[in-house]
């Protein structure tokens, strides 16, 4: 892919490609991918607050999902290993589908068989199963986004993306005011928690992942020529295998193993937000040095083969920088990690927000979870639209100033208390908001990945977007407990505002890119 195009289409040519096949194909690809999130986010935290467990512990299993923005670690090997018969009878990103949807409706099977108010182990077990719901459905996102890039013209990339989000939009309704409705239909409440009937919400959530399996099966391979990367023998798919085992293993045991020292570092510390974020913040960069630590060593012991390792994760973060150059590409970067920062802090306790003001389940299930989601498909359809009439970068510019105005709402309905009007004002403009900045963004993220490392480039893409507003967000209730909600909701609307000047800079610096390979282009 090239960087961002500034040709512009007619409003009627925009609204014919919406009817292209691979358009209407992401719409149910998107609801599969819809589905998890919300049953690692919003309905297991109502769950597990129904269940007595505290509103500090409720948001730090966001975390769970932090496998959404550490996927770019395995990217690699779903774009090199087969998978064994299945990549023969299905091609290689269909074959990695089937895994990961499998993968998601066992992970969600396990976490209905758990009931957290029984003690530690539960709680132990329930974490478990949901950070194996984050990694099976981050793989899924993986091959999903590999899938729509390769398998359309870029013309339909910003179309293909609204309409991935409206299926995403669409799954997290099932997934959010579906298991809530659900719950509450199977008699369980804040004042009267009912084990059994969370547990059969959650079995009917794994029940819907069928749609994303039927649609796999019935969709075609992208036509992409990906025969060099199948030029080793099995035997080194085997070994990368292992040495990707080995090294992700080493950060999950020195991370659960530094979980005491840096607990007693933060208590010690007196528990202040800044510091045990900061802590925290130490706490993953010494997992992740170990884990890279161990890895960089088995390379250099002759584990794997080394240009193996080197084509499968150095080269496709070369040829980004090698594109770009490093100024710009740190750019980009940065633009990329902070862009979705307020509302993805405010969404890991927005839930819990409605709830302290008194709002019922049901009401929050109407409002936020079926209101605000179709409010945020139509927010995503019109970004879509107008990033294909008006180009990428001036629908980035809105989303990024709309996008830290809406959060200030928030700030009423805490003042206002449980006011239903004012409730889906807040969700109406909050989701509109996102939905039309959250197109604009998949598209400008799809047009700067090369099509040679498709999964690899994208997945570090979205996992730098959500790495540092999950880390953040896993802190919302502590920073709740110390400024209030009102102090809250300013806090995420001021982190947001950085990110419109690095929109313009950005905007600025591929305007002279693009400029500069028209010229060369010319005098060739």
């Amino acid at each position: 892919m090239t960087q961002p195009a500034t040709a512009y289409h007619s409003w009627r040519e925009s609204l014919v490609s919406l009817r292209h096949p691979r358009v209407i194909s992401m719409l149910f690809l998107g609801f599969s991918a819809g589905i998890p999130l919300l049953l690692i986010f919003s309905s297991l935290s109502l769950w597990l607050r129904e269940a007595g467990i505290e509103r500090n512990a409720v948001t730090f299993f966001s975390w769970a999902a932090l496998a959404f923005s550490f996927k770019f670690v395995w990217a690699p090997l779903i774009d090199r290993l087969p998978v064994p018969f299945l990549t023969r009878w299905f091609g290689r990103r269909r074959a990695w589908l089937l895994v990961a949807q499998t993968s998601i409706i066992a992970a969600i099977l396990f976490m209905a068989l758990t009931d957290p108010s029984t003690g530690a182990d539960s709680l132990t077990r329930m974490a478990l199963a949901a950070v194996l719901l984050g990694f099976s459905a981050a793989t899924q996102d993986i091959v999903i986004d590999a899938y729509r890039i390769e398998s359309a013209a870029p013309r339909l990339q910003a179309l293909m993306s609204s309409t991935y989000i409206a299926g995403y939009r669409i799954g997290m309704v099932v997934a959010g005011a579906g298991a809530l409705y659900l719950a509450d239909l199977f008699g369980s409440d804040a004042g009267a928690y009912n084990y059994g009937a969370w547990r059969m919400t959650y079995f009917v959530m794994a029940s819907t992942m069928l749609v994303g399996l039927i649609t796999t099966l019935t969709i075609r391979e992208p036509e992409t020529d990906r025969s060099a990367d199948l030029h080793y023998a099995p035997t080194d798919y085997l070994r990368l295998l292992a040495v990707f085992a080995v090294t992700a293993a080493t950060f999950a045991m020195v991370f659960f193993l530094g979980d005491a020292p840096f607990t007693g570092l933060k208590t010690a510390a007196g528990g202040g937000v800044l510091t045990g974020f900061l802590l925290e913040m130490l706490h993953f960069a010494l997992a992740v040095s170990a884990g890279v630590l161990i890895g960089w060593m088995l390379v250099k012991l002759g584990a794997i083969n080394r240009v193996m390792a080197r084509e499968t994760w150095v080269e496709p973060a070369l040829d980004f920088f090698r594109r770009y150059g490093l100024k710009t590409a740190l750019l980009l970067l940065a633009l990329i990690g902070l862009y979705r920062i307020s509302d993805i802090v405010l969404g890991v306790i927005s839930n819990v927000f409605y709830q302290d003001l008194g709002f019922t389940k049901s009401q929050i299930a109407t409002a936020v979870k079926t209101f605000g989601v179709f409010v945020s498909i139509a927010g995503g359809l019109l970004g879509g639209l107008l990033a294909t009439r008006y180009g990428v970068m001036r629908i980035l510019m809105v989303g990024a100033i709309l996008s830290s105005a809406a959060q200030l709402i928030f700030i009423a309905l805490a003042n206002a208390g449980a006011n239903l009007v004012l409730l889906y004002i807040a969700v109406g403009a909050d989701n509109l908001v996102a939905g039309l900045a959250s197109a604009a963004f998949v598209a400008f993220l799809s047009s700067l990945t090369s099509v040679s490392f498709t999964a690899v480039q994208y997945a570090i893409f979205s996992s730098l977007m959500t790495l540092l507003p999950k880390l953040l967000g896993g802190y919302s209730g502590t920073i709740v407990n110390g400024i209030g909600y009102p102090g809250f909701f300013i806090f995420t609307s001021l982190i947001g505002i950085p990110v419109i000047g690095l929109v313009w800079l950005a905007g600025k610096r591929l305007a002279i890119a693009d400029r500069a390979r028209m010229a060369s282009g010319a005098k060739n």
